[in-house]
């Protein structure tokens, strides 16, 4: 009975506990074949390019602040990416860097407006997001005259960041949500600059007041959120061949909503990476698995507002939890 209590109190317990619930529903009212499902690719490749981006911004949500801009800064890194080496044919690796610099420079924005402004971050991205959406628009149109731009990549560059994988199904950037996953998972829950965010989220004022260079990681995180989503579209700018001034903007509520079902809540100081891990797989296979399944495909959004109010309530429920049990302890 201390086992199940100890799991529940867990972040990850309701992404984990809404993935099981959305596989049932599946199965019973959709008639799904959990073998196809669990084979299929669409909601792999779907995980892993939300995936990559819902990890920093995890970590930037656990520290009590969110990021909205990163649904300009997909579509950014592809449009770098394609006009660096595409329209202007300079080497890739010139086009690559020029797309993660993009990302630093707008994450450093951000957080530099954060630290140093009273005003909300969801403000502050909200503008940038807006603001890039005009930059990557008018600058596609200034430098190519068009809202889209084919690029030809190099064999290496197809190879390591827009391949297709396992019999031409999958994609490379599964591999990439893989390492990075385990990657923030040490950094997160095995280092003190983990121990550092989630002080943060839980009191910056104490965090503070402890040493903790709040600021400083908060920038940092800033940086992580935006360069991971221009990444994301720099990879598909090369597995595509191409990139568009609009892709990726619908990825701003889903990103967030992963992070949320995966156990992070949006007020801050609670979270884990395996819960965000699993709960962009939940989102995933409610978009993508509703394909396999008997159910209207309209009924999708009704699907994840569901999920989402109900992940909420979880979240808040296993937060109070574990705190009681903190509480207890340290009386004990």
């Amino acid at each position: 009975m201390d086992t199940i209590s100890s799991l529940f109190r867990r972040p990850a317990a309701a992404s984990v506990l809404s993935l099981i619930g959305v596989l049932f529903f599946y199965v019973i009212f959709g008639g799904v074949d959990l073998n196809q499902l669990s084979g299929a690719a669409s909601w792999v490749n779907y995980a892993a390019r939300i995936g990559i981006v819902a990890l920093p911004v995890a970590l930037l949500m656990i520290s009590g602040e969110i990021d909205i801009s990163i649904g300009a800064m997909i579509p950014a890194g592809a449009m770098t990416t394609a006009i660096v080496a595409g329209h202007y044919e300079m080497p890739m690796i010139v086009a690559i860097i020029a797309a993660l610099a993009v990302g630093v420079l707008v994450g450093l924005f951000n957080g530099l407006l954060a630290t140093r402004t009273s005003v909300p971050t969801l403000i502050i991205t909200l503008g940038t997001l807006v603001g890039m959406q005009g930059i990557v628009l008018a600058g596609s149109k200034l430098l190519t005259g068009a809202a889209s731009v084919p690029i030809t990549a190099p064999d290496w560059a197809k190879t390591v960041f827009g391949d297709f994988i396992f019999g031409g199904s999958h994609q490379v950037v599964i591999i990439w949500w893989v390492i990075l996953t385990a990657v923030f998972w040490f950094f997160a829950h095995q280092s003190k600059y983990g121990n550092w965010i989630f002080a943060i989220g839980g009191d910056k004022v104490s965090a503070k007041n402890a040493g903790i260079p709040v600021d400083k990681i908060t920038i940092l995180l800033f940086i992580g959120t935006a360069t991971s989503a221009s990444f994301v579209g720099m990879c598909h700018a090369i597995l595509f061949n191409s990139a568009q001034v609009s892709g990726g903007m619908n990825d701003i509520f889903n990103i967030i909503v992963s992070v949320v079902v995966g156990g992070v809540l949006l007020t801050g100081g609670f979270g884990s990476i395996l819960g965000v891990f699993v709960g962009t797989i939940t989102f995933a296979i409610v978009i993508k698995g509703i394909d396999f399944t008997a159910i209207d495909r309209n009924w999708a959004n009704l699907i994840i507002g569901v999920m989402l109010l109900v992940a909420v309530g979880m979240n808040e429920t296993f937060r109070k939890k574990a705190l009681t049990a903190v509480t207890k302890k340290k009386k004990g």
